[in-house]
């Protein structure tokens, strides 16, 4: 009696479908959201904080929660492809660009039509970040406030804590960068922006932007009307201990 051979043959298991990039806005030509170069600007839709100050909150929720129809990734490509030549590079912003799975593939082919590629983020995902950058030439990174003190701007509880590791994340990559802290005094005191000041100089930081607080329908309610710049004494004192510091 012998011994019959079974084969099992099982088909080919299909890669999981990513949706294409949710998109929430499209700028053709920035020369303010990447200093320096010329990009086009993608702002991805969707971010689970809820900052006082945000000046994109029609993109907070995604398209699936908000009823509208995503702008089509297709077609920020087709303008991509009209723009080779004339443009430096690619930004993704938001929102919050690491939320969302396609972001990845998206980078990718953008690198693929010859831009540079960089990156807004607050850092709310650090493990999605650490694949992000071998794809990046340039990212920039919020630090609100002091990591302990995040839930007062983010209305999140412990969400300085994935902003820390990713903090360091970009640091040790040697990826150029920017970080950028917006200022308000009733957010953040003086003292405390001088311990972020000291912090970030040990880190190994390099770049260092302080923005002004600029107010919009949203905020006014809770922050006020009034555009709050830092004191001229204030940025002294910050440049004299912290990194390379520049104020917009």
């Amino acid at each position: 009696m012998t011994e019959s051979k079974v084969t099992l043959r099982f088909a080919p298991i299909e890669p999981r479908l990513i949706p294409p990039l949710d998109v929430g806005g499209f700028t053709p030509l920035s020369t303010t959201d990447w200093p320096g170069q010329l990009a086009a600007v993608v702002f991805v839709q969707g971010c689970p904080w809820r900052c006082h100050y945000c000046h994109n909150s029609s993109l907070q929720p995604r398209q699936s929660e908000c009823g509208r129809d995503a702008l089509a990734w297709g077609k920020v490509l087709d303008t991509l492809k009209q723009r080779q030549g004339l443009l430096d590079g690619v930004v993704f912003s938001g929102g919050e660009p690491t939320l969302d799975a396609a972001l990845a593939p998206a980078m990718r082919e953008v690198r693929e039509l010859g831009f540079m590629v960089g990156l807004h983020t607050a850092g709310l995902y650090p493990q999605r970040l650490a694949t992000l950058l071998p794809l990046l030439d340039w990212v920039a990174l919020d630090i609100k406030t002091e990591f302990e003190d995040y839930k007062a701007i983010t209305s999140v509880p412990r969400s300085g804590e994935p902003v820390r590791e990713s903090l360091a994340l970009v640091l040790a990559s040697g990826k150029a960068h920017e970080l950028r802290t917006t200022w308000h005094p009733d957010l953040i005191s003086e003292a405390a922006l001088m311990r972020m000041a000291r912090m970030l100089k040990s880190a190994g930081a390099q770049h260092w932007v302080l923005q002004g607080y600029r107010a919009t329908p949203v905020t006014e309610a809770t922050l006020g009307s009034v555009e709050r710049t830092p004191p001229d004494a204030l940025v002294a004192k910050l440049r004299h201990i912290g990194p390379a510091l520049s104020v917009r």
